[in-house]
């Protein structure tokens, strides 16, 4: 097990544009994969939430990510070919500010064409959550953050203030 430390808002590495990854089925991105596996379940277990993890994320600047929702997956290269002109507006969070939540707008589906670890290429269509989170993770490794997405300043709030915003008026959804 290689659980690294997710790095957290205001490190300049997760504003950094990442390289290409240009061999496949090496040891040493299998490693990165392996990491970031690890540090992805190691978070879920003791946060209670987490889907996703992009390579910058843990000080990498390779164009990895790695989820796990309906199982685990690695994408290599990852570069979004098709988007949807239909948006949805959700509230979003992140392992690097793991305390804050920002409402912003992602495209309800998307396409996205990756590389897995061995090299082969796939081509992923996306709806909904697991659009949403692609495009979280995508914009990782462009060095863009939710932060850089919200609808506006007054969309950026502690996810306890929120949470006791959906308690005192009784909707679902803010």
């Amino acid at each position: 097990m290689s659980i690294r430390p997710v790095l957290l808002l205001g490190n300049p590495l997760l504003r950094s544009l990442c390289v290409r990854v240009r061999q496949y089925n090496t040891p040493d991105l299998r490693a990165l994969v392996r990491d970031l596996a690890d540090t992805l379940h190691d978070f879920r277990r003791r946060n209670g939430f987490g889907r996703g993890i992009a390579a910058p994320q843990i000080g990498d600047k390779r164009r990895v990510l790695f989820i796990d929702v309906d199982g685990p997956l690695a994408l290599v290269n990852p570069e979004i070919v098709r988007s949807s002109r239909q948006m949805m507006t959700l509230w979003d969070d992140c392992f690097s500010f793991p305390e804050l939540a920002v409402k912003l707008k992602r495209h309800l589906s998307i396409e996205v064409r990756y590389r897995d670890p061995e090299g082969k290429e796939h081509l992923l269509k996306a709806r909904g959550a697991l659009a949403e989170l692609l495009q979280h993770e995508i914009d990782h490794v462009n060095g863009i953050l939710a932060l850089d997405r919200a609808v506006d300043s007054k969309h950026i709030v502690y996810k306890s203030e929120l949470e006791r915003l959906k308690r005192v008026s009784g909707r679902k959804e803010m």
